[in-house]
């Protein structure tokens, strides 16, 4: 039945908290009872004890104010003043006497009508007819007194003497009977208090087997319940483990008609599922990024999104000497050598979270922004990128003679990259029957147009000046020249990338200010100082492609100066 699980789990809860009622109930009875025997020990034994003590010592305090009234008027002339003091106290313990004698009694009679036992009952009137025993002394008191206190006034203190002598054994008596009613109420309080002890240990042991007993049936319900229940979850979690680590062809037999055999149906679908995505994405991973796979499969939704207008940065690189590549090898020696290159050039790509948008022959365009990566970040990982691919660049044509079948006549292979920043079209573009999700903008086209500019200039890596600015604590950069592509109105400042930040060589660090400073003089038309500038270039690092091209272009210019106005705008001819 499909409820089984949920009656079985519902009835254990409801037997267990059955169970823990009555334990509950069985506690709160016992430690009511505990509670009740605390309350007579602190409430009627130990006041009763501190009352008969409290007497014992008012008893002795009168006693001892007669003593000092007597001497009082003993003295010549009598000290009437402090005997009147004396007589004072005297009355006062007397009374204090005879109250606590009085609050003994009444505890004793309450927790004699509220006795738990015959033998506490008894023992308790035994030593409430003692207390009673004892106030009769206070009617022989009485008579001492009347034959004390007129003889003193009358001065007669011989009379007086004689009955302070007469009072003595009086007094003995009564404290004798004094103490041993304390020594009984202090036994009495003692076997409470034991009694008490012994009944809060017999509490504990009783909660004790009441929860054993509660967590033996819990035990032998859950070994029940776990019986039909424990195995088959305990495949269910290996093979949920098995799908973690990777393994999708994992198949859980169904045992059960159950909600765990539903949950293993549901799992199995699951995998199911799980393996036609990953087949999706290790297919279509191999002409799409495989991020972008995974958000058209995880999002479907977003196939159907319209475009939408982001800051984004664009890369284009491309082999220089392809031409002459292509030309010794048969068609598939020369897709063996594409393959390699492209799969070594793609790699610095994906580590710096770039997106490969396409592959055009030799080419690369990637591009890097939200969501894949943050936006201040986007310039920096892109020139990082473009640096990586020339790093690796001499490992490939070391295996240029393995790949090619030959070991003479090599090609000379090289590579441009072109990097802009700036606003585009980013979304699913395409036809109703096949989109791709791609970019497009001015800036798309401008990095491809400084990527063929590096042919122009003799250099790997060209920025776009809004991609130098991003990067600029990044990456070392050195402005080249200010340049208008073809199909465009407005020039550009464009960059070249020389290295990481700080970890250039020295020739290159005299190059880059040394070429600064041309730049600056080209501008100005000051050809004697920007020709100059540009030779210490050149003669830092030999070779240098944007020094070598001023140079010659100064040579051009001094012979036919610009016009008026110029701006040291350079027009591009070639796309």
């Amino acid at each position: 039945m499909r409820a089984n699980i949920r009656v079985k789990i519902f009835a254990t809860a409801l037997g267990l908290l059955l169970l823990m009622q009555v334990a509950s109930l069985i506690n709160t009875r016992l430690a009511q009872d505990v509670g009740r025997q605390l309350k007579h020990v602190a409430h009627e034994y130990l006041p009763a004890y501190g009352a008969i003590a409290s007497a014992d010592v008012n008893s002795l305090e009168a006693g001892l104010a007669l003593r000092r009234l007597y001497i009082a008027y003993s003295s010549t002339p009598p000290d009437l003043e402090s005997a009147k003091q004396h007589r004072a106290v005297q009355q006062e313990k007397s009374r204090a006497f005879e109250a606590d004698l009085a609050d003994a009694r009444a505890r004793l009679g309450r927790r004699i009508a509220d006795a738990t036992s015959f033998e506490d009952a008894v023992a308790l009137a035994r030593l409430d007819e003692r207390i009673a025993a004892i106030a009769d002394y206070i009617g022989r008191y009485e008579v001492f007194l009347k034959r004390f206190l007129p003889a003193l006034e009358a001065g007669d203190l011989d009379d007086a003497q004689a009955a302070l002598v007469s009072l003595d054994p009086i007094r003995t008596e009564l404290n004798q009977r004094l103490d041993a009613a304390r020594q009984d109420m202090l036994r009495l309080a003692a076997a409470a208090a034991e009694r008490t002890e012994r009944r809060q240990r017999d509490v504990l042991l009783i909660s004790g087997l009441v929860t054993f007993v509660a967590v033996l049936l819990g035990l032998i319900v859950a070994a029940v319940i776990s019986s039909g229940m424990v195995a088959p979850l305990r495949r269910l979690l290996s093979a949920t483990q098995e799908v973690e680590k990777g393994s999708l062809d994992m198949i859980v037999p169904v045992t059960s008609q159950d909600e765990i055999g539903r949950l293993t149906q549901a799992f199995n679908r699951m995998v199911d599922e799980l393996r036609v995505k990953a087949r999706i994405r290790e297919t279509f991973g191999k002409y799409i990024d495989p991020r972008i796979v995974q958000g058209l499969i995880d999002r479907p939704e977003l196939a159907a999104a319209a475009g939408e207008r982001r800051t984004m940065t664009i890369f284009f690189c491309d082999m220089k000497g392809f031409t002459s590549l292509s030309e010794g090898l048969t068609p598939t020696g020369l897709v063996n050598v594409i393959n390699h290159y492209l799969t070594e050039m793609s790699a610095p790509i994906r580590e710096q979270s770039g997106i490969i948008d396409k592959y055009i022959g030799d080419a690369i365009m990637a591009f890097w922004g939200m969501p894949f990566t943050a936006d201040q970040d986007q310039a920096k990982l892109a020139c990082f990128a473009a640096l990586d691919q020339l790093a690796r660049l001499d490992a490939f044509r070391a295996r240029l003679p393995e790949l090619m079948g030959i070991k003479r006549g090599l090609p000379q292979v090289d590579m441009r990259v072109g990097i802009a920043t700036g606003e585009v079209v980013v979304g699913n573009i395409g036809s109703d029957v096949t989109k791709s999700y791609t970019v497009m903008g001015d800036t798309v086209n401008f990095a491809s147009r400084i990527e063929g500019a590096n042919k122009a200039y003799g250099t790997h890596v060209l920025v776009s000046e809004p991609t130098a600015r991003m990067a600029d604590d990044a990456v070392e950069t050195r402005e080249i020249d200010s340049i208008l592509v073809v199909g465009k109105t407005e020039p550009q400042r464009i960059f070249e990338v020389l290295g990481r930040k700080g970890v250039i060589a020295e020739p290159v660090a005299k190059l880059q200010a040394q070429y600064v400073e041309g730049l600056a003089a080209y501008r100005r038309q000051d050809w004697q100082a920007a020709e100059a500038s540009f030779g210490a270039a050149l003669a830092a690092v030999p070779g240098d492609g944007p020094s070598a091209v001023m140079l010659k272009r100064i040579a051009v210019l001094r012979d036919q100066p610009p016009g008026p106005g110029w701006d040291g705008v350079w027009s591009m001819t070639e796309k």
